[in-house]
């Protein structure tokens, strides 16, 4: 059963969904890492405004992703891990270790990501040391707030993103042109699986799945909260895209133009911060490094939110709980914030863990496939109601997506083997 609450907002008019938009934002903020845009950064720098097409259908298979899983708690009043239990045991067992592993990995990338971040903005602290604080900092703030807070906090993120990658956009002089032929879709050559990480990694990592949990948070739990869950996913994954096209422009019109490479990782970033300080001078380098900052923070309390809900109702579905009345603060979530924060700060005195790593990229490289195969089950099947199952367009996109994501899946596995 989803989380209850002792009120429940009303169902708002037509033009009042737009006061009401936010738990898209939290998912399309947390799932825009530092990461995502350095691989549209690079992707904009080896091949132009070529690859434009595919970072239009990616945020489309995200919408599609999203509204499936949004779709599902509202249709039928139960969480994606109630359905996901329907499947058959072996669901509880990928994912309680899955969970449990990328927690502990992720943690310390996230963190990590931030230190980077902040080090660059206030060098007075190394970035280990930074790390740490934002873990702590995500971690007291999740403890210690609602949701309504906690959406709050990750709109402001949001907005600071937006200002800094469209000015960073428009200040490097778009050539709307070859934008526009960009829209065209072709594959130059070597640009394969840059094509293919581009539709499938900005935006998509299990927090996708926490979309479900984040509007049930907002109040959200019956059939008629659907056009609004739905306005409010198109919204996020249209921010979504303006982000990805506005790095691509950079990397385009930047790098491209003049040959210059980034390094790989976050800290890609920091070359590009060194480009626009020497090209648009220090303020712009310095209004990056905050947009920089915000990204890497708002996933921190993304994951630190969104995936700890996750593990509650992992644990209450284990115990067997019929009413789960407030995931938030009940004790799995507490831990999981923990588990999140804490043990990885290990690995960051650490020179990159190997076998962990390996552990983690093959399970990571799974989860996508996993949801996007296991939502097409669920909503088309007799769980949901008639009215609200997969139509043709569903059906498509979400094959779509769990096609691409095998791909990818095979494309990481075959990498980490070589």
């Amino acid at each position: 059963m989803a989380e209850q609450h002792a009120a429940a907002p009303s169902v708002p008019s037509a033009a009042g969904r737009w006061k009401l938009i936010g738990p898209g934002i939290v998912v399309a903020a947390t799932g825009v890492g530092a990461g995502d845009l350095v691989a549209t950064l690079i992707a904009g720098s080896r091949f132009g405004y070529a690859l434009l097409w595919a970072a239009v259908i990616g945020c489309i298979v995200k919408i599609a992703l999203a509204e499936a899983t949004g779709r599902w708690h509202l249709a039928t009043g139960r969480t994606i891990f109630d359905g996901w239990r329907t499947l058959g045991s072996w669901t509880s067992v990928y994912f309680g270790i899955y969970i449990v592993v990328w927690g502990f990995v992720y943690g310390a990338t996230a963190m990590s990501s931030t230190g980077l971040a902040l080090a660059a903005l206030f060098p007075v602290l190394d970035i280990r040391s930074w790390a740490m604080l934002s873990g702590l900092a995500g971690l007291l703030f999740i403890v210690f707030n609602t949701y309504d807070a906690f959406e709050t906090l990750m709109k402001i993120l949001i907005f600071v993103m937006f200002v800094t990658v469209v000015l960073v956009a428009v200040l490097v002089a778009p050539n709307v042109g070859e934008a526009f032929l960009g829209l065209i879709p072709t594959l130059p050559e070597g640009s394969t699986i840059y094509t293919l990480g581009l539709i499938g990694g900005v935006g998509g990592t299990i927090t996708m799945a926490a979309y479900g949990y984040w509007i049930n948070s907002k109040g959200w739990r019956t059939p008629e909260w659907m056009p609004m869950m739905r306005l409010d996913n198109r919204v996020a994954y249209i921010i979504t895209g303006i982000f990805v096209v506005g790095m691509l422009i950079v990397g385009a019109e930047l790098l491209y133009a003049a040959n210059i490479a980034l390094s790989s990782g976050d800290r890609g970033l920091l070359d590009l911060d060194a480009v626009l300080r020497e090209r648009f001078g220090v303020f712009i380098s310095t209004l990056f490094l905050v947009g920089f900052a915000a990204t890497t923070f708002s996933s921190v309390l993304g994951v630190w939110h969104g995936v700890s809900l996750m593990f509650a109702d992992f644990v209450a579905n284990l115990r067997g709980e019929q009413e789960r009345s407030d995931l938030e603060t009940s004790w799995p979530f507490r831990f999981y914030v923990l588990w999140l924060t804490f043990p990885p700060m290990s690995l960051l005195f650490l020179d990159r863990p190997f076998g962990l790593v390996i552990v983690y990229g093959a399970l990571g490289a799974f989860f996508m496939p996993f949801l996007a195969l296991t939502l097409i089950w669920l909503l088309n099947s007799e769980r949901v109601p008639a009215e609200w199952r997969n139509g043709l367009l569903s059906n498509l996109l979400l094959g779509l997506a769990a096609l691409l994501f095998v791909v990818l899946c095979v494309n990481e596995l075959v990498g980490l083997v070589t």
